[in-house]
């Protein structure tokens, strides 16, 4: 008994059972370590791997026909407005603006201010907003560049060319150049790129 208590108080035997432990322990680290980097393999997404397999997934709209309104910012001051040549010619009288309506709108540059006058009736003075009532297709501005938006054509991003008919902050009224049921990409892609819809 004396002999088996000497040999666990020897500084050889304390040595073993520590390296023992030592070993143990950075086995146990190596095994867990292995064991993650096998399931990170099998399960890591990897997005360029998918968009080649099964296409880069998109945010899209599918172009129908359907009731808008658009808005123009339009400052008004004692219910009288003064705008461009372009805007006057899309304003109406009876049209809505603000709180209110255009009375009138006139065919000739004001000498004074080189802008036509745009008279309003119950609007509140500041910036106020002219409604435009349109039936058509419509595209958020951020998905147009250079009077070109991307459709999914066969599952692949393309260019289409379309001609806006009217606009305001946030969305295109679209004259042409698009069909009912084409679908638009709203999401950053280039033209080529294989696209992936989910409805």
């Amino acid at each position: 008994m004396e002999k088996i208590q000497k040999t666990f108080n020897s500084s050889k035997f304390k040595r073993l059972v520590y390296v023992i432990l030592v070993a143990i322990l950075i086995g146990w680290v190596v095994f867990r370590f292995a064991a993650i980097g096998s399931e990170n393999a099998r399960y890591v997404f990897n997005a360029s791997r998918v968009a080649a397999d099964a296409g880069a997934p998109i945010e899209y709209i599918e172009m129908r026909q359907s009731s808008h309104v658009l808005y123009e910012p339009v400052s008004v001051k004692n219910n009288r407005a003064y705008v461009s040549g372009a805007l006057a010619k899309k304003l109406r009288a009876g049209q809505v603006i603000g709180d209110g309506v255009i009375s009138s709108v006139s065919s000739k540059i004001d000498l004074d201010t080189g802008m036509y006058v745009v008279r309003t009736r119950g609007v509140s003075d500041g910036l106020q907003h002219a409604q435009f009532h349109v039936y058509g297709m419509m595209v958020p501005l951020h998905a147009i560049s250079n009077g070109t938006v991307l459709v999914a054509d066969n599952g692949v991003a393309t260019t289409r060319d379309v001609i806006i008919a009217n606009q305001d902050s946030e969305n295109a009224y679209i004259a042409s150049g698009l069909n009912a049921g084409d679908i638009v990409i709203l999401s950053r892609v280039n033209a080529g790129t294989k696209v992936n819809i989910q409805k």
